[in-house]
């Protein structure tokens, strides 16, 4: 039976987890609300600027996200616990809410519809979550890739990427047709480069300044966007392939990663369930309708004189409940459900 390994998590990268995790957050207020198309009506006043640039950051926080996973697993390798830990997880949070949401009536019980539901890849073409089950398969085969092409090669590569996925992406009137599967084992390719090459080739102080140059730049384009009535006033940072949502979170992550921070429990156990963030505040339509707009009601409040303060009170909030119902989830159930899954699915594996 394969053993349960437990890895002490660096808190400088479990910190910048934590912050991504709440900017992805930020976004889904926005423009999983009816706040991003409510605020076209007068786009350069001062909450419409605000929630623009409030909401502008989750196409960059997919970025630094996977950066993070292809930086540790670069030198690592996937096991049967890893994978099934994220599947399961996955299922869970799919399957209580579903359930959930038709006991409290909010949505009609159907079996084919309940079937469909529990299918963990059937956003494949656009979900987060089901593109990121899906890549971690492929991390064997990227490791293979990125242990036996050496420096030069991989570097060749990663230029190659840039200019094939970004650099295109960027200019107005082309269209790069992208998969998040596929564009996170090009995330995976610079994550490695700067593990196994680059570690060590800027300071500190560099990537602060390229972090701030990066964030003010994104900042700037969003509103040069709205200031020149571009109907796409997030052109440069979103999507995830964008030039500006890619360098910002290259900059950040390189920024993160070489901040000398102390070991703390604290924050090692909030970013352990970022990703049970993000499957319980966004894990389907049903719940979007339920959080944004039945409940919290963003629209109805862009205009109340303290809506910075409440927004970011909400996000706040969001990621502290959603962390308390994945810590619940991990110390009462994942404990016992993980190993049992392990200890079955291993028996189908070839030793």
């Amino acid at each position: 039976m394969p053993t349960l390994v437990k890895k002490t998590r660096e808190s400088n990268l479990e910190l910048y987890r934590i912050i991504v995790m709440l900017l992805i957050v930020s976004h889904h207020y926005v423009v999983n609300s009816g706040l991003f198309e409510q605020l076209a009506a007068d786009r350069l006043a001062a909450n419409s600027v605000f929630f623009y640039l409030f909401g502008m950051w989750g196409k960059t926080g997919i970025n630094c996200f996977v950066l993070i996973t292809g930086y540790f697993m670069c030198t690592s390798r996937i096991t049967l616990q890893k994978f099934l830990k994220l599947l399961l997880q996955v299922l869970f949070y799919v399957f209580v809410f579903y359930l959930l949401f038709c006991i409290i009536g909010y949505q009609e019980f159907s079996l084919m519809h309940f079937i469909y539901t529990m299918n963990p890849i059937k956003t494949v073409g656009n979900g987060f979550a089901s593109c990121y089950l899906l890549f971690f398969l492929f991390i064997p085969f990227l490791n293979i890739l990125v242990k036996h092409m050496g420096e030069r090669w991989h570097r060749l590569l990663a230029v190659l990427l840039f200019g094939t996925y970004t650099l295109t992406s960027s200019i107005p009137y082309i269209h790069v047709t992208m998969n998040y599967v596929t564009w996170f084992c090009v995330l995976y390719i610079y994550a490695s480069y700067i593990r196994l090459y680059a570690s060590n080739k800027f300071s500190t102080c560099f990537w602060g300044w390229a972090s701030v140059g990066s964030i003010a730049l994104s900042m700037l384009s969003v509103y040069a966007c709205l200031w020149l009535g571009k109907e796409d006033v997030y052109f440069f940072v979103a999507d995830s392939n964008k030039i500006l949502a890619l360098l910002t979170a290259i900059c950040t992550f390189n920024l993160f990663r070489q901040i000398r921070l102390k070991h703390s429990r604290f924050i090692n156990t909030l970013s352990a369930s970022t990703f049970g963030v993000l499957l319980i505040h966004a894990n389907s339509d049903v719940m979007r309708q339920w959080l944004w707009k039945d409940t919290i009601d963003c629209c109805g409040h862009a205009n109340i004189p303290y809506y910075p303060l409440y927004a970011l009170g909400v996000v706040l909030g969001i990621y502290m409940v959603c962390t308390v119902i994945d810590q619940i989830r991990i110390h009462c159930l994942e404990k016992y459900y993980l190993p049992f899954s392990v200890k079955l699915f291993s028996r189908f594996l070839p030793d």
